[in-house]
């Protein structure tokens, strides 16, 4: 099951479909709202992601899944941990952090609301891109700039705004740390200034037995990025780990 990063949305996983060749099911889901979903009651915590995750689990009678988050994604996946950790089967933490927003990331958010709410959601991503994309994929890469691009376009307003209030109010997971025993691979861009791998090194030492590697010539959508060399540790992890 992997969960999507914010601005983007599910399709952000495309080339993760591939994993599905070496027997796993794979499912990605769209966050409420996201890609088309306008209409759909707003999220008021990142509780309604993870209840909305375990309704789906339920419907496809899922019992216990391999649950990959990136970004906004591990968020989600920590709430899924405190709310219901009998599905978790393993965990992929890409590019994440289990800290909640400091007061500055706070008001970072709170302009980031009145950006999109003013200028719609292109604004969001003209602001957002350089911070996803490492330099060198945004200088050897405009294809992949133009992939987030699209991506971000795709979703609502509405969807954004949500998804931003969500995030500005999500619990401090750092306690949950201690408490995952279950097979967990962490991977972060080696120029990843969002969630640098500093955060994520930091992680590792607090999941006991967990994994962590760094993906090389990627920022904080590694995924996207760099999918060769992200499927491929993925990949290893799923067969010798889980």
């Amino acid at each position: 099951m992997l969960l999507h990063a914010f601005p983007v949305n599910a399709r952000m996983w495309e080339p993760q479909l591939a994993l599905a060749k070496t027997g796993w099911r794979v499912i990605a889901p769209q966050m409420r709202g996201f890609d088309g979903g306008a209409g759909e009651p707003p999220a008021a915590s990142i509780d309604d992601y993870a209840g909305d995750v375990v309704d789906l689990l339920d419907a496809l009678h899922v019992e216990e899944a391999v649950i990959g988050g990136l970004s906004m994604g591990g968020y989600v996946a920590f709430a899924l941990l405190r709310l219901a950790p009998r599905y978790v089967r393993g965990l992929v933490l890409a590019d994440t952090r289990p800290e909640a927003d400091t007061a500055e990331g706070i008001e970072a958010r709170k302009r980031m609301l009145a950006l999109v709410r003013s200028k719609g959601v292109a604004a969001v991503a003209d602001e957002m891109i350089p911070k996803l994309l490492a330099d060198a994929t945004r200088a050897e890469r405009p294809d992949i700039a133009d992939r987030v691009r699209a991506l971000v376009l795709a979703n609502p307003v509405e969807a954004i705004a949500s998804a931003i209030q969500v995030l500005m109010t999500r619990p401090d997971s750092t306690p949950l740390l201690s408490t995952i025993h279950c097979p967990t691979l962490i991977l972060v861009g080696d120029a990843d200034g969002v969630t640098p791998p500093e955060t994520s090194r930091q992680m590792q030492g607090a999941i006991a037995g967990s994994e962590l590697e760094v993906i090389a010539r990627a920022g904080h959508l590694s995924s996207l990025e760099q999918p060769e060399a992200f499927n491929a540790t993925v990949s290893r992890f799923l067969e010798h780990r889980v």
